[in-house]
This record gives C-alpha cells, sequence and structure tokens, in this order.
C-alpha cells in the first residue's frame, strides 16, 4: 500500500472530497421503523453471484466485505485515514526476494477461525481458493489478478488443440501446513497488500462450492467475515447479519443489515426522504442540484478512482456499405473512425448538465487518482501532449476545434450533405437502467444523430446488460472502470486477449488474426521488437513485461506506452472521472468508503437507537 494515503489525499484535496461520516448528530432521531442495531441501505439492483472469485462489480465487492475475510481488510484508523490490516492472518509479513527476483510471503492463518457452518478455515482453504480463481474452469473475469504470482502463465498454456491445460496447481501457492500459507510473487508488487483486501483473493470453502449455485442461495452459502448471509429474497432485498463467529466481532457493531435491491433512483429518494432507508447510492439526476441545497449534511460527494466511458466492439464494423477494405486496413479505418467520434462528444456539457456531482472530463482512460512514484498524477503525462494532459483536450475552449477536426476526419469515409452524414450505419448503443446512464444515452443519440450518426439505444437490467456486454453482442456500449488498487495496471492489464473483463474483444474474434501493431521495448532496455503483430504479440507481451519489471520509471513508461496503444484503438471513449455520491442520514456515525468504491457499514452506529 505503499502510495495509497497519497492517492487518497490527492482526491480529497481536488475536490473536497468526503470519505467517511464521523460527525456529531444535530439530535435527528431514527424513525421506530428502524429497530434495534439494523441499518437498511440501497447501494443497486440485484448482484449476479455473491461468489468471491467471480465478482465483477462494485456493489458486489461492497457485499462481498462484510460477508468474506481476506488475508487482509480496508480499515479505517483513529486517525481518520484509510489503510490495509491483517485479517484472516496474524500479521501482514514482508517478502523475502529470491535469486531469481521472485518474492515469497509467508502468512500465519489466525488459529480457531471458523466458517459459518462452523467449520475450520485453514491456510488450504486459501491455497485452494486461489487456485480456483485463477484457473481455466472457472474462468473468472478478475484472473488476471494472479497473473503476478508465480506459474500463472503456466496454468493458461495451450494443448494443440487449442484449449487450455488448467494446470491451476502451477500456481505458486501452497499450504505448509494447517496456519501457515505460503506464495511466490514474479517479482516485488507495491500493490500486493491492496490484492490481498480483494475480493477475488477471499477464501471459499472447497466442499461448498461443488454446488453450482451456492452464492445465490442463502441455504447453501457459506461464508468467513463479519456478516452471514440471512436471506435473499431475489430483486427485492439481501439481509445480512453479524456473524459472532467472525475473529473481530466484538468490534462489529451493527448486528443486522438490510441491502434492498433496485437502481431506481426516484425509488431510492423516496425511501429515504421518509426515513425508511439510511443510505442510498443514487438519486434522480434532475433532483441533484435542489438535493444539494436541500440535505447539505446529507447529500455527499465522496472521492473515487475511476473513469466513466463508452466502448466500441472492435469486431464490429462502422464503414460505410460498399467501402471494401483488407481486414488490415479496415481495422486501421476503424480505429481512425472511433477516435473521430469521441471528440464529437462535449464532455464539460455531459458533467455540467447531465451528471452534476463534481465529475471531470476524461481526457485519458486511466483515472484521476492514480499516481507517478513522484506522486504526479499519471494522467496528466497520458498522450505525450502539449498545452493539455491525455489524448485530446477537454477544455471548452478547444471544443469547436475538436469537432471540426473530427468532422474531416469522417468526411474521408462518409458522404456529408453540408449538415449530416448520409451513409454512416445505425450503431446500437447498450447501457444498463439508471437516470444518469438514460441521460447520457439520449445526449449520445441526439448530438451524434444531428450529424447523421444513427444511435439506437437499447437497455437492460445490470445483470442483463452486463452479459450481453461481455458476450460481445453489441457495437457501442455504456462503461465504467474503477481502480482494483492503487496502480495504473489496473486500468491497463484488463485488455489482454484472455481477460473476463475485457468487453471490447480487442484480440478475441476475427481481432485475434490482425497483424497491424508494432512494439518496440528496446528503448527501455527489454530485448523485443514486434512489427505487424497481433495484440496478443505486442499488448499482451507488453502487459507481461510491465509486472515482471522491477524499475519503478521503467515501468511507469511502459504503461504509458500500454495507454497509448489502448487509445489508439478507438475503441475506448472517456467521458468523466468518477465521483460517488450518495445520501447518508446524519444520524449514521463509523460509515467510510474506500477510493474503489467499496462500502463499508459494519461499524456503523444509528443514533437514537
Amino acid at each position: 500500500m505503499k502510495r495509497i494515503i497519497a492517492a487518497i489525499l490527492i482526491l480529497a484535496s481536488l475536490a473536497s472530497l468526503v470519505a467517511c461520516n464521523g460527525k456529531e448528530s444535530e439530535g435527528e432521531v431514527l424513525p421506530k421503523e428502524t429497530k434495534g442495531s439494523e441499518l437498511e441501505v440501497c447501494l443497486s439492483s440485484e448482484p449476479s453471484t455473491l461468489d468471491p472469485g467471480l465478482n465483477s462489480t462494485v456493489f458486489e465487492s461492497s457485499l462481498m466485505s462484510h460477508l468474506f475475510s481476506g488475508l487482509a481488510r480496508w480499515d479505517m484508523g483513529s486517525d481518520g485515514q484509510l489503510r490495509i490490516v491483517a485479517d484472516s492472518c496474524e500479521e501482514l509479513s514482508e517478502g523475502v526476494k529470491n535469486d531469481d527476483g521472485s518474492v515469497t510471503y509467508t502468512y500465519k492463518i489466525r488459529e480457531g477461525l471458523e466458517w459459518t457452518d462452523g467449520s475450520e478455515v485453514t491456510a488450504e482453504d486459501f491455497a485452494f481458493s486461489w487456485q480456483r480463481a485463477a484457473s481455466t474452469a472457472l474462468f473468472a473475469d478478475y484472473r488476471n489478478m494472479f497473473e503476478i504470482i508465480k506459474g500463472y502463465s503456466q496454468i493458461w498454456e495451450k494443448n494443440e488443440d487449442g484449449t487450455y491445460k488448467d494446470n491451476s496447481a502451477r500456481l505458486s501457492v501452497n499450504a505448509v501446513d494447517k496456519y501457515t500459507l505460503e506464495v511466490t510473487l514474479v517479482s516485488d508488487v507495491p500493490y500486493w497488500e491492496e490484492l490481498l483486501a480483494y475480493p477475488v483473493y477471499f477464501p471459499v470453502k472447497k466442499s461448498a462450492v461443488q454446488n453450482g449455485a451456492w452464492a445465490t442461495d442463502a441455504d447453501t452459502f457459506v461464508s468467513n467475515g463479519a456478516y452471514k448471509l440471512s436471506s435473499w429474497a431475489h430483486n427485492s432485498t439481501i439481509v445480512l447479519e453479524k456473524n459472532e463467529k467472525y475473529h473481530n466481532a466484538d468490534a462489529v457493531t451493527m448486528d443486522r443489515i438490510v441491502f434492498h435491491l433496485t437502481d431506481d433512483g426516484e425509488r431510492m429518494l423516496e425511501k429515504f426522504e421518509k426515513g425508511e432507508w439510511l443510505f442510498i447510492d443514487d438519486v434522480p439526476v434532475s433532483r441533484i442540484s435542489a438535493l444539494k441545497k436541500e440535505y447539505p449534511e446529507e447529500f455527499v460527494v465522496a472521492g473515487q478512482i475511476g473513469t466513466y466511458y463508452v466502448n466500441w466492439n472492435v469486431n464490429e464494423s462502422i464503414l460505410p456499405e460498399g467501402l471494401v477494405l483488407s481486414d488490415e486496413d479496415a481495422e486501421m479505418a476503424c480505429a481512425e473512425i472511433r477516435r473521430a467520434v469521441g471528440l464529437l462528444i462535449d464532455r464539460n456539457h455531459i458533467v455540467e448538465e447531465i451528471t452534476q456531482a463534481g465529475e471531470l472530463p476524461a481526457s485519458s482512460f486511466v483515472a484521476m487518482g492514480m499516481t507517478e512514484p513522484d506522486g504526479e498524477q499519471f494522467f496528466r503525462n497520458a498522450g505525450r501532449n502539449e498545452g493539455y494532459p491525455g489524448y485530446y483536450s477537454v477544455s471548452k475552449a478547444d471544443y469547436s476545434k475538436s469537432r471540426e477536426s473530427a468532422l474531416d476526419t469522417l468526411k474521408k469515409y462518409y458522404s456529408w450533405d453540408g449538415e449530416r452524414f448520409t451513409d454512416f450505419p445505425t450503431v446500437e448503443y447498450i447501457y444498463n437502467t439508471g437516470d444518469s446512464n438514460r441521460e447520457i444515452a439520449e445526449y449520445l443519440r441526439d448530438s451524434l444523430g444531428a450529424l447523421g450518426i444513427k444511435v439506437r439505444l437499447s437497455s437492460s437490467e445490470r445483470k442483463e446488460f452486463l452479459d450481453t456486454r461481455k458476450a460481445g453482442d453489441y457495437t457501442l456500449a455504456r462503461n465504467g472502470w474503477m481502480a482494483d488498487y492503487n496502480d495504473p495496471i489496473s486500468f491497463l492489464d484488463m485488455w489482454v486477449s484472455n481477460s473476463g473483463n475485457n468487453h471490447v474483444q480487442l484480440g478475441k474474434g476475427t481481432h485475434a488474426y490482425l497483424g497491424i501493431y508494432d512494439l518496440d521495448l528496446t528503448p527501455f532496455g527489454i530485448n523485443i521488437t514486434v512489427r505487424g503483430g497481433t495484440w496478443a504479440e505486442t499488448y499482451d507481451v507488453l502487459i507481461e513485461e510491465i509486472k515482471k519489471c522491477p524499475d519503478e520509471t521503467v515501468r511507469y513508461s511502459l504503461m504509458h506506452l500500454a495507454e497509448d496503444m489502448l487509445m489508439e484503438t478507438g475503441c475506448i471513449t472517456p467521458l468523466y472521472f468518477y465521483t460517488d455520491i450518495y445520501m447518508i442520514k446524519e444520524s449514521i456515525r463509523g460509515y467510510y468508503s474506500n477510493p474503489l468504491g467499496f462500502k463499508y457499514f459494519m461499524y456503523c452506529e444509528a443514533e437514537g437507537n
């Protein structure tokens, strides 16, 4: 966690952001509907699963952080600073560097830990869980998080017929004895302890996961954290109850948490104003300005390290009918078109007229808050442009110039009648329901449509939307990415060919065979040069070199190169850097969140109960 506190402080100073709610109450008493040590909240709609290995959203991560205990956890210190502390292990140990540059960590698991079914938690549970999460059998979205552990690359070796060998046991994590876990990383990793606090590194019970639906039903759910899953009424509520078997149960103040499942901002606000739900994670966009004034102490804008963006499916052509190009030339033309369309979007209009929560227009994919080794913002060095940070200017004064440049580019490919393009194919834009998502979608449809770029909108509930996007059944999609840990690689390694989060499909399908990319790492002292390579032969190789690079200065230069390659494809169109808006009753104390967007209620107290 070498740089996480610096990132938090930077976010706080940039926007006067709030990360915790520890203020004194002015005397508000909770409504009588809330009895005992119980908290009713609403963060989002139905999660897909509560299996840590299959985690894919910030909401799921928040739930799992209450239900599971990893080796480490996020904690709010008495000084008000977030930190990573030991959880299921006795202490977070220092790594021992080996002769080959790898680093070995040894952790002592606390004795007497129990699963919610009463059985003992051991080192073998962690070894099994990490091997499972990294396996080809599970094919988890976050499997690449284990790439830094020795043996990961062997798991994903292929047989001659193209199938995976799945040598999951080759992952270098071992239960030395009942309470000793040993893991060897390929190199020293500055964000290692933050990974240990991330859900994909949480343990699961081997016998429980044999039932494929174990993590979607309270009757079969087994966990080891501060809470146990009491009930799950799908598309209605998830109820957590304090787990007295948790090793730190004495510190857990909230006995029962009810998570209501909806993404309807109007309903959330209605319940909040009635005092029925004491925390809500969304509000109607049209009400934001008024709510800031009406609830100055309860309407919160908090810091997050994340980017809201639009992404294109690289395997969907957007060329005009009748234009015939080779596969390689067609992709290079589409990349230029995608970049141009991105310049037509008025990001200042989106953050000032639609979202209205202090977001900043984004000119890069790696989010504000990620820092260089010297503490400077990573995004300010992106794109290597003079006069503005990032890959294009987001200045209001430069929008007209960017727009004209984009139109000139598009006129190379499409017919222009003086006001609009007449042969740009209709593209479908998919998004998940929610006020701001809908209003952004409508803005894109209307503003691009006025130029003849016809956008058809398609919305669906979160789970269906995520499944569609992951399968690549779309042309244009709403997306967002929150940092998994405080290092820019958490925004960049998701785009390798076999990543479960690579919804753009780079290096997949027909794109996998296009030899149009170059990579020259010799200026960095690395003997790798590729001309006309595929995405896997270039980008994947670059990410692998980044993850084993021991020189921080070189590693950060390589990460800038990776973002250059990613942005050159035009598949990623950043719109703004996230903030997190929510409402919380003044009577609630002890709540906190982290810059990844995870929300913690276990140490809350409801004044008046």
